[in-house]
């Protein structure tokens, strides 16, 4: 597949995921406190999707990762918000198999070897260390907010999303540099001014809650 359908399929993602925190950080601006609106997850799950297409064609072990993480959070967060079930049946049977399908049919088929995943020579180990460990880092942030979701029974964007965020985005943006990754760059760059703000917000609603 030619390289300019390969990024345009990730650029398309890291717009999706743009547009995801531009839209949580405009209503979160108006209401003067972190929300989390429906569509932040629908257009998570739709961003992971194409993402983790693009790791795959890339033969990117830290972005497929990464993603598949994620992925399931995002489906977690629309059941709790009572829009998964929403969707038809079909399209929810073939987002929640579609990763391992991929996997599984590329295992099979040859296209996956494990020893070209972590020996990629376009990404020495030292990279693919730093890649894993900041796409492991960026997705505990997730799995954190999971976890303070399903104790309070409602999808919400804690504090300590947005701090892990700007952490986990700052390593994969040096990632990004000496991989020479366009898409994962432009794509967290942005995010980052997005996330410190969310703490800004959440600073401002803390003191307006004392």
């Amino acid at each position: 597949m030619s390289n300019w359908i390969v990024y345009s399929i990730g650029f398309l993602a890291q717009i999706l995921f743009s547009g995801r925190l531009i839209v949580q950080w405009i209503l979160s601006e108006k209401s003067k406190r972190i929300i989390t609106p429906s569509t932040f997850w629908k257009l998570s799950l739709l961003a992971s999707f194409l993402l983790f297409v693009y790791g795959h064609l890339r033969d990117d072990f830290a972005i497929m990762l990464g993603q598949a993480l994620t992925y399931y959070i995002y489906i977690r967060n629309l059941q709790l918000q009572g829009e998964w079930q929403k969707s038809p049946k079909w399209l929810r049977v073939f987002l929640f198999i579609f990763p391992i399908l991929i996997v599984v049919y590329a295992y099979n088929n040859g296209e996956y070897d494990i020893d070209k995943l972590f020996r990629n020579d376009a990404i020495p180990l030292w990279l693919l260390l730093l890649g894993i460990i900041s796409q492991i880092l960026f997705t505990l942030r997730f799995v954190y907010q999971w976890i303070v979701s399903e104790k309070t029974k409602t999808s919400q964007l804690p504090v300590g999303f947005w701090r892990m965020s700007v952490l986990g985005a700052s390593l994969i943006l040096t990632y990004a540099i000496f991989r020479k990754d366009p898409v994962l760059f432009v794509g967290h760059i942005a995010g980052l001014i997005i996330y410190v703000r969310n703490i800004f917000i959440w600073k401002k609603q803390a003191r307006y809650e004392i």
